[in-house]
């Protein structure tokens, strides 16, 4: 399954602009996705409590009858997990996805029952999202398909993002005797690597959509030469994006280019702004990309 991301556009003011955001999902319908997905990169995590509700009920609505809805409903307590988890089912919400609690460290029983509490609230499938790219540490394959055997791999499902990416997928898979559906998350830098151990789908970045539908197509047809010749510059491309505020300031820039985002805002505080040279850098590999798959 094709799972982009969705980046949440604003108006200057830092309010949510809603008929962007709608024609955002439209095309990336028209441009292959099966579904969108709000998660960290769609800057859920600078969101007030209704703001994720509303934003959540508006992407639930504008995608039904067109793909699934994939909602990220990570907090820092497990109440507000659940509660998020049980608005975004009500909403209609296809699955679920979740990040740990991040601003303290916590053993794996704690992991542990924050998961199976969420899960627990819910009828849809979960996707454990190990985000330790980003924030935390890594989550152990252990803890990982004690979680899958609980509940069944039709209700957990994972995104692996530790690093390094191609090895911990395929350890987990391996482990889980390949039970385990698992969603490459690595913006689709880690494909050629993760493909051949059996994924569910991707969940690259919305910017990408165009190199990325092309990539997937030629992985599950076994073109391994035409995968090559689209992967070297989105790789290069996702190579700039280091951070959450570096793909956010690399993706939004490109949306623009794209004529789907009126803007760049990001909301504040930014840790991290495109340069000129990166900005050109980025431009360049980006119409190399499209160059590949035209």
């Amino acid at each position: 399954m094709l799972l982009p991301v969705f980046q949440t556009p604003f108006h200057d003011d830092e309010t949510i602009d809603y008929p962007t955001l709608e024609r955002e999902l439209h095309w990336l319908f028209e441009q292959g996705a099966d579904g969108v997905v709000m998660a960290m990169v769609s800057e859920t995590l600078r969101l007030a409590s209704d703001e994720r509700d509303e934003l959540c009920s508006f992407v639930c609505q504008a995608v039904q009858g067109h793909g699934s809805s994939v909602v990220s409903v990570g907090a820092e307590s497990g109440k507000v997990a659940e509660r998020h988890a049980q608005h975004a089912e009500q909403s209609g919400a296809t699955m679920l996805m979740a990040i740990p609690p991040i601003a303290v460290a916590l053993d794996e029983n704690e992991i542990a029952n924050y998961y199976r509490r969420i899960a627990s609230a819910v009828s849809i499938p979960l996707i454990v999202q190990d985000a330790s790219g980003y924030v935390g540490r890594p989550m152990s394959i252990d803890l990982q398909v004690r979680l899958m055997e609980e509940f069944g791999p039709a209700r957990v499902m994972f995104k692996p993002e530790a690093p390094p990416l191609a090895e911990r997928l395929a350890e987990l898979r391996a482990v889980s005797q390949n039970r385990a559906l698992c969603f490459e998350g690595s913006g689709g830098v880690a494909l050629m690597e993760t493909f051949p151990h059996g994924l569910a789908g991707t969940m690259p970045g919305a910017d990408l959509i165009r190199g990325i539908v092309p990539l997937w197509r030629a992985l599950a047809r076994g073109d391994l030469a035409t995968a090559k010749r689209i992967h070297e510059p989105l790789a290069k491309l996702i190579g700039l994006q280091t951070t959450l505020d570096s793909y956010l300031a690399v993706e939004k820039h490109l949306l623009v280019r794209q004529g789907v985002f009126e803007n760049t805002v990001v909301r504040g505080p930014v840790g991290y702004r495109l340069t000129d040279e990166v900005r050109a850098q980025a431009d360049r590999w980006f119409d190399e990309l499209i160059a590949t798959v035209s």
